[in-house]
Protein backbone atom coordinates (compact mmCIF):
# COMPACT_ATOMS: atom_id res chain seq x y z
CA UNK A 1 0.00 0.00 0.00
CA UNK A 2 1.41 3.18 -1.56
CA UNK A 3 1.30 6.49 0.82
CA UNK A 4 1.78 9.72 -0.84
CA UNK A 5 3.48 12.24 1.02
CA UNK A 6 2.34 15.86 0.64
CA UNK A 7 4.27 18.92 2.87
CA UNK A 8 2.52 22.22 1.99
CA UNK A 9 5.21 25.15 2.59
CA UNK A 10 2.48 27.94 3.06
CA UNK A 11 -0.33 28.09 5.30
CA UNK A 12 -3.42 26.26 3.48
CA UNK A 13 -6.92 27.26 3.63
CA UNK A 14 -9.19 25.04 6.34
CA UNK A 15 -11.85 24.83 3.69
CA UNK A 16 -9.44 24.14 0.70
CA UNK A 17 -7.58 21.35 2.86
CA UNK A 18 -11.33 19.81 3.48
CA UNK A 19 -12.48 19.45 -0.06
CA UNK A 20 -9.35 18.10 -0.99
CA UNK A 21 -8.99 15.99 1.51
CA UNK A 22 -13.21 14.66 0.70
CA UNK A 23 -12.13 14.35 -2.74
CA UNK A 24 -9.33 12.06 -1.82
CA UNK A 25 -11.26 9.78 0.77
CA UNK A 26 -13.28 8.65 -2.66
CA UNK A 27 -10.46 8.24 -4.97
CA UNK A 28 -8.66 6.31 -2.38
CA UNK A 29 -11.51 3.99 -1.78
CA UNK A 30 -12.40 3.31 -5.21
CA UNK A 31 -8.52 2.66 -5.24
CA UNK A 32 -8.09 5.78 -7.74
CA UNK A 33 -5.35 6.94 -5.27
CA UNK A 34 -2.49 6.23 -2.99
CA UNK A 35 -3.29 6.88 0.50
CA UNK A 36 -2.23 9.97 1.87
CA UNK A 37 -0.09 11.59 4.64
CA UNK A 38 -0.19 15.54 4.67
CA UNK A 39 2.08 18.25 6.92
CA UNK A 40 0.85 21.73 6.76
CA UNK A 41 -0.33 24.90 8.61
CA UNK A 42 -3.51 26.44 8.90
CA UNK A 43 -4.22 30.54 9.42
CA UNK A 44 -5.81 31.11 12.29
CA UNK A 45 -9.34 29.64 12.88
CA UNK A 46 -11.21 27.65 15.17
CA UNK A 47 -13.01 24.65 14.08
CA UNK A 48 -15.75 22.87 15.91
CA UNK A 49 -16.28 19.00 15.49
CA UNK A 50 -19.54 16.91 15.76
CA UNK A 51 -19.69 16.68 19.49
CA UNK A 52 -19.04 20.59 20.79
CA UNK A 53 -21.66 22.25 22.36
CA UNK A 54 -22.31 26.25 22.39
CA UNK A 55 -21.03 26.77 26.19
CA UNK A 56 -17.90 25.99 25.29
CA UNK A 57 -17.42 28.77 23.42
CA UNK A 58 -16.13 31.47 25.91
CA UNK A 59 -15.89 34.81 23.39
CA UNK A 60 -19.15 34.80 21.65
CA UNK A 61 -17.14 37.04 19.11
CA UNK A 62 -15.38 34.60 17.65
CA UNK A 63 -16.21 32.90 14.23
CA UNK A 64 -17.00 29.17 14.56
CA UNK A 65 -16.20 26.95 11.60
CA UNK A 66 -18.07 23.26 11.90
CA UNK A 67 -16.62 20.32 10.53
CA UNK A 68 -17.49 16.87 10.09
CA UNK A 69 -15.03 15.13 12.33
CA UNK A 70 -15.06 13.90 15.62
CA UNK A 71 -14.44 16.25 18.77
CA UNK A 72 -15.16 19.26 20.21
CA UNK A 73 -13.78 22.44 19.66
CA UNK A 74 -10.12 24.20 19.20
CA UNK A 75 -7.82 26.19 17.85
CA UNK A 76 -5.50 26.03 14.52
CA UNK A 77 -2.96 28.33 13.50
CA UNK A 78 0.66 29.35 12.62
CA UNK A 79 3.17 27.73 14.57
CA UNK A 80 1.89 24.89 15.05
CA UNK A 81 2.31 21.48 12.78
CA UNK A 82 -1.20 19.91 10.85
CA UNK A 83 -0.82 15.95 9.90
CA UNK A 84 -3.98 15.20 7.95
CA UNK A 85 -3.74 11.80 6.10
CA UNK A 86 -6.45 9.57 4.18
CA UNK A 87 -5.80 5.95 5.47
CA UNK A 88 -7.85 3.19 4.24
CA UNK A 89 -9.15 0.91 7.05
CA UNK A 90 -10.59 -1.38 4.52
CA UNK A 91 -6.92 -2.90 3.86
CA UNK A 92 -6.25 -3.21 7.61
CA UNK A 93 -7.89 -3.99 10.69
CA UNK A 94 -11.23 -1.92 10.79
CA UNK A 95 -10.32 -1.19 14.14
CA UNK A 96 -11.15 2.51 15.32
CA UNK A 97 -9.61 2.45 18.87
CA UNK A 98 -6.82 0.74 17.53
CA UNK A 99 -6.01 3.07 14.73
CA UNK A 100 -6.28 6.10 17.61
CA UNK A 101 -3.53 3.92 19.44
CA UNK A 102 -1.69 3.89 16.50
CA UNK A 103 -1.75 7.61 16.29
CA UNK A 104 -1.01 8.34 19.57
CA UNK A 105 1.70 5.99 19.41
CA UNK A 106 3.10 7.79 16.86
CA UNK A 107 3.40 11.32 18.48
CA UNK A 108 4.67 9.41 21.58
CA UNK A 109 7.26 7.94 19.50
CA UNK A 110 8.68 11.15 18.31
CA UNK A 111 8.50 13.55 21.48
CA UNK A 112 10.45 10.96 23.03
CA UNK A 113 13.07 11.27 20.23
CA UNK A 114 13.32 15.17 21.74
CA UNK A 115 13.64 14.36 25.03
CA UNK A 116 9.78 14.70 26.14
CA UNK A 117 7.70 12.46 27.66
CA UNK A 118 4.13 12.29 26.87
CA UNK A 119 1.02 10.18 27.26
CA UNK A 120 -1.97 9.72 25.91
CA UNK A 121 -5.86 9.31 28.31
CA UNK A 122 -8.62 6.78 27.19
CA UNK A 123 -10.66 9.41 28.68
CA UNK A 124 -9.60 12.05 27.13
CA UNK A 125 -8.31 12.01 23.54
CA UNK A 126 -5.20 13.66 22.91
CA UNK A 127 -1.64 13.78 23.74
CA UNK A 128 -0.80 15.46 26.82
CA UNK A 129 2.77 15.78 28.95
CA UNK A 130 3.50 16.64 32.77
CA UNK A 131 4.74 20.48 33.27
CA UNK A 132 5.35 21.82 36.66
CA UNK A 133 2.83 19.44 38.28
CA UNK A 134 0.11 20.30 35.61
CA UNK A 135 -1.46 18.15 33.12
CA UNK A 136 -1.26 20.28 29.57
CA UNK A 137 -2.22 19.44 26.00
CA UNK A 138 0.31 19.37 23.23
CA UNK A 139 -1.44 17.65 20.48
CA UNK A 140 -5.19 17.07 19.20
CA UNK A 141 -6.87 14.52 17.65
CA UNK A 142 -9.65 14.17 15.71
CA UNK A 143 -11.07 11.84 12.69
CA UNK A 144 -13.35 10.60 10.81
CA UNK A 145 -14.40 7.44 9.22
CA UNK A 146 -16.41 7.00 5.80
CA UNK A 147 -16.68 3.72 3.69
CA UNK A 148 -13.83 2.38 6.81
CA UNK A 149 -11.34 5.41 5.25
CA UNK A 150 -9.81 7.48 8.04
CA UNK A 151 -8.82 11.05 7.28
CA UNK A 152 -8.85 14.06 9.11
CA UNK A 153 -6.06 13.85 11.28
CA UNK A 154 -4.00 15.09 14.36
CA UNK A 155 -1.66 18.19 15.21
CA UNK A 156 1.22 19.57 17.60
CA UNK A 157 1.53 22.05 19.29
CA UNK A 158 5.05 23.56 18.54
CA UNK A 159 5.80 27.42 19.11
CA UNK A 160 1.99 28.87 18.36
CA UNK A 161 0.25 31.21 21.04
CA UNK A 162 -1.83 29.95 23.80
CA UNK A 163 -4.24 32.90 23.80
CA UNK A 164 -6.40 31.80 21.13
CA UNK A 165 -7.27 29.12 23.33
CA UNK A 166 -8.53 31.26 26.07
CA UNK A 167 -11.51 31.95 23.79
CA UNK A 168 -12.94 28.29 24.02
CA UNK A 169 -12.79 25.88 26.46
CA UNK A 170 -10.21 23.37 23.94
CA UNK A 171 -11.84 19.90 23.47
CA UNK A 172 -14.45 20.57 25.60
CA UNK A 173 -11.91 19.82 28.69
CA UNK A 174 -11.79 22.34 31.35
CA UNK A 175 -9.88 21.23 33.83
CA UNK A 176 -6.54 20.81 31.67
CA UNK A 177 -4.46 23.59 30.11
CA UNK A 178 -2.86 23.95 26.99
CA UNK A 179 0.52 24.25 26.26
CA UNK A 180 3.38 24.14 23.09
CA UNK A 181 6.41 22.19 22.60
CA UNK A 182 8.85 25.09 22.75
CA UNK A 183 7.37 26.28 26.08
CA UNK A 184 8.15 22.50 27.53
CA UNK A 185 11.35 22.25 26.06
CA UNK A 186 13.26 25.31 24.08
CA UNK A 187 14.54 23.50 21.34
CA UNK A 188 14.74 23.47 17.53
CA UNK A 189 11.83 21.13 16.26
CA UNK A 190 12.37 21.68 12.61
CA UNK A 191 12.91 17.73 11.61
CA UNK A 192 9.10 16.70 13.64
CA UNK A 193 7.31 16.23 10.72
CA UNK A 194 9.65 14.21 8.98
CA UNK A 195 9.91 12.20 12.35
CA UNK A 196 6.43 12.23 12.35
CA UNK A 197 5.81 10.97 9.54
CA UNK A 198 8.52 7.97 9.50
CA UNK A 199 7.16 6.83 12.64
CA UNK A 200 3.52 7.34 11.31
CA UNK A 201 4.56 5.31 8.26
CA UNK A 202 6.48 2.88 10.39
CA UNK A 203 3.09 1.80 12.87
CA UNK A 204 1.21 1.74 9.76
CA UNK A 205 2.84 -1.18 8.61
CA UNK A 206 3.20 -3.31 11.43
Amino acid sequence: MKIDIKKSLKPVNYMNAMTFLENRVEKVYQRESNELVWLLEHPSIFTAGKRYSDNEIIDKKIKIKKTQRGGKITWHGPGQLICYFVIDLNRRKKDIRKFINLIEKTIIETLKQYKITSFSDRNNVGIWVKDKQKIKKVGAIGIRIKKWVAYHGFSINISNTLNEYKKIIPCGIKEREVTNLKLIKNQCYINLGQKIIFNFSKNLKS
